[in-house]
């Protein structure tokens, strides 16, 4: 009963909808089915399944709202939900910020949901699970993974004839692989929509390989160096930029694209001119969901062009506060770059690092973006485009607006966390310090 059809989902939400004694009120309903299976030592340790069903009910009197949940949907169940979200509403204090809800809106179609992942079993994770351990073991290298698979809907209506339904599907999976003596370490990590695009087995050959190949790990001095960062290391900084492009957080100056003395640096150019981001809800690499969370459409937006800031996220509050449209946070985005693969970066560099990951990023300015984090399982030295040997990993200090402002070389992008990413050349990358984890 985890996945209901947008009929049935529609028949619970309209039921729900006939009880209201309120102003305004909203439903939303999903349910997904969740499995999973982890490793580590070269055994499985856990491995499960979950069904879940759940709706939430949101009323409204004036500018007061209650939100109620539940996960049984027998008439008498749906009716008392209902009651308790209107008695929270009530009691609440009214929200100055309070936006009257959207009415009916019209949803593209997207492709998020795949047969192949919605028909993963407890089989098909096994085989996943051994098609990784195996080759760990034939060459005395131990493996630990987490393979997460889930197929499911996301239902909303309202009183003011909003509906909205989609069906998605998605699978993630990542490995870390170590070397016998503890000192070389690999990683790789893939997510789909589509389970048939998923082979552990490559996943994992790459990470033997950095693990391998990352033993012998020398001692650079810190400081500013070109960087190759492999999709799975530039990801983090990039979506840390992508959720910082709020509208009143700018306004208010307490971002980035906010301006000393005030206004925005929408309209900018900020970056180097072969940066271009934007969304696509639509687009059958990264397919997402046609509606946001508060039922506005996802539609296709140009963040950044030219390297010039396009667009700023909006809540609708905001929005109609500043008198324009109201753009909602995209679920992914797509970092438009060109042909070349890592291995071409890699040979047209004179001199440089390759960086396979960051982990342990902290902020230290929202204003100029600064983070601060370390490279970890697997840092190599580049010299005359061929790699030469792999180096102690550093503490780096960096901030992605500087990063994509030293940019080099832009390779063909690649699906990293649900987003699509080059892997990226920078120049004069900031390492502070050496950490001596692999």
């Amino acid at each position: 009963m985890a996945i209901l059809s947008k009929e049935e989902a529609k028949k619970i939400i309209d039921k729900v909808l006939a009880f209201s004694k309120a102003d305004e009120i909203s439903v939303g309903l999903s349910g997904d089915r969740t499995g999973n299976i982890r490793y580590a030592r070269n055994s499985v340790s856990t491995s499960g399944e979950t069904s879940d069903l759940s709706l939430s009910v949101t009323s409204v009197f004036g500018k007061k709202s209650g939100t109620s949940t539940i996960n049984e949907f027998d008439d008498a169940s749906l009716e008392k939900t209902v009651r308790r979200a209107e008695e929270i509403a009530k009691l609440a204090p009214d929200n100055p910020e309070y936006v009257p809800m959207l009415g009916a809106q019209q949803y593209a179609e997207t492709n998020s949901f795949s047969e192949s992942t919605a028909a993963i079993n407890p089989d098909y994770r096994a085989k996943a699970a051994f098609d990784s351990i195996d080759p760990c073991i034939k060459k005395n290298l131990t493996a630990a993974g987490y393979l997460e698979d889930s197929a499911g809907f996301s239902a909303m209506g309202n009183s003011k004839g909003l509906f909205g339904y989609n069906k998605a599907t998605s699978i993630d999976f990542s490995i870390t692989v170590r070397t016998a003596d503890g000192k070389g370490s690999g990683y790789a990590a893939r997510d789909y929509n589509d389970a048939s695009k998923l082979s552990t087995a490559s996943a994992t050959e790459v990470a033997m390989q950095k693990a391998l190949a990352s033993s012998t790990a020398k001692a650079l001095e810190p400081g500013k160096y070109t960087v190759i960062l492999e999709p799975t290391a530039g990801v983090d900084l990039l979506q840390n930029m992508m959720r910082s492009m709020d509208a009143r957080n700018a306004d208010e100056g307490r971002s980035f694209l906010g301006k000393k003395g005030g206004g925005t640096r929408l309209g900018e150019k900020l970056f180097d001119e072969r940066v271009n981001i934007y969304s696509d809800p639509q687009n059958l690499e990264i397919p997402g969901s046609p509606f946001s969370g508060d039922g506005r459409p996802q539609e296709k937006v140009m963040w950044v062009e030219s390297g010039v800031v396009k667009n700023m996220t909006y809540s609708r509050f905001w929005a109609e506060k500043q008198g324009v449209k109201a753009v909602p946070p995209p679920s992914g985005f797509i970092f438009q770059g060109g042909n070349e693969s890592l291995a071409d970066l890699i040979k047209g560099t004179e001199k440089g690092i390759l960086v396979t990951r960051l982990w342990y990023i902290r902020a230290v300015d929202p204003q100029t973006l600064l983070y601060t984090g370390l490279t970890r399982d697997g840092t190599f030295y580049i010299e005359n485009g061929q790699i030469k040997y792999p180096v102690k990993n550093f503490r780096f200090n960096e901030s992605p607006v500087i990063m994509l402002n030293n940019v080099e070389a832009i390779g063909k992008p690649v699906r990293a966390s649900g987003n699509l990413v080059p892997p990226l050349k920078i120049r004069d990358f900031t390492f502070t310090s050496l950490s001596d984890a692999v």
